[in-house]
């Protein structure tokens, strides 16, 4: 594999230069919202934000390129599957790793954390600039492993600050899915995908209509996924440029929306559940963070 040599200040780094990208961007903004509300937001567990929400990010990336063979892609999977425990649906497990341990494990692509980057700058979701998506990726990458998903959200501690992003390394016939957004893209090995995870999402089975059904992830192999996975934090700057900045909780309560902050979803269906107890949830007075003690 080629790569290019990019002068960068007074510094220089070897950049490579992928094969050609597929780069798909679905619309996840039009949401179907439970009564009493109109709208989603989310709110924050950290101080910096005790007082605001956002909307959610309304785009989902998925990205292919032909520079991660199939077996390279296997050979990740196969090092990541050794290090994590599944056994019944919907479990999730993570295991750290590095680009070390990563370019051992895949010796025939040279730069795997530069092809990542290179990959997630497409979606323009930190800007422009490439060394903003690798310091990212390289900041912390993890094999995550999972038998099926049923529905739920990631929104604690930054996590509502991020957006995450799951490269596909060994699955077959699963879709992932946001059902309040109307998403279901069907994954292969070598898919990026860049999604929100403050919306409820899983992985389902093409022939369960969006359903997350415990009975269709067998045991074994064949009902197990392997993936690598980050976090893409971006700033306040950041996330207003994507159109969603975090604005007061009163400005959201205008707009009648739910927090996703303390949403709970059936596991199965992705339902908001008793979404009526949930009526206050976007008043200054409900705030997630504790006040400091004098």
């Amino acid at each position: 594999m080629q790569s290019v040599r990019r002068h960068h200040g007074d510094n220089h780094s070897v950049v490579p230069n992928p094969a050609p990208l597929s780069h798909r961007v679905i619309a996840a903004n039009v949401h179907v919202v439970p009564a009493p509300f109109r709208a989603f937001a989310v709110r924050s567990d950290e101080p910096q934000h005790a007082s605001d929400a956002r909307a959610p990010y309304g785009w989902v990336h998925i990205i292919r390129t032909a520079s991660l063979d199939a077996g390279s892609l296997a050979s990740l999977a196969s090092a990541g599957d050794v290090r994590v425990s599944i056994e019944t649906f919907s479990d999730i497990d993570y295991a750290t790793t590095t680009p070390r341990e990563l370019a051992a494990a895949a010796p025939r692509v040279c730069d795997l954390v530069g092809h990542i980057a290179c990959a997630l700058q497409l979606t323009g979701v930190l800007g422009s600039d490439l060394d903003d998506y690798r310091c990212s990726v390289a900041t912390r990458i993890d094999y995550l492993a999972a038998r099926g998903a049923g529905f739920h959200n990631d929104v604690r501690r930054h996590w509502s600050r991020c957006l995450f992003w799951l490269l596909a390394l060994d699955l077959a016939e699963v879709d992932f899915v946001m059902p309040h957004a109307g998403v279901c893209l069907a994954l292969a090995p070598g898919d990026l995908l860049v999604f929100d995870p403050t919306m409820a999402h899983g992985l389902c089975r093409p022939g369960d209509a969006g359903q997350a059904v415990a009975a269709s992830f067998d045991t074994g192999a064949p009902g197990r996924q392997i993936f690598l996975t980050g976090e893409l934090l971006l700033s306040d700057a950041q996330w207003a440029l994507l159109g969603t900045p975090w604005l007061p909780v009163e400005h959201h309560e205008q707009q009648a929306a739910l927090d996703l902050m303390v949403a709970e979803f059936d596991e199965r269906s992705g339902t908001v559940k008793r979404p009526h107890a949930l009526r206050d949830s976007m008043k200054r007075s409900t705030c997630h963070v504790d006040e400091p003690s004098s």
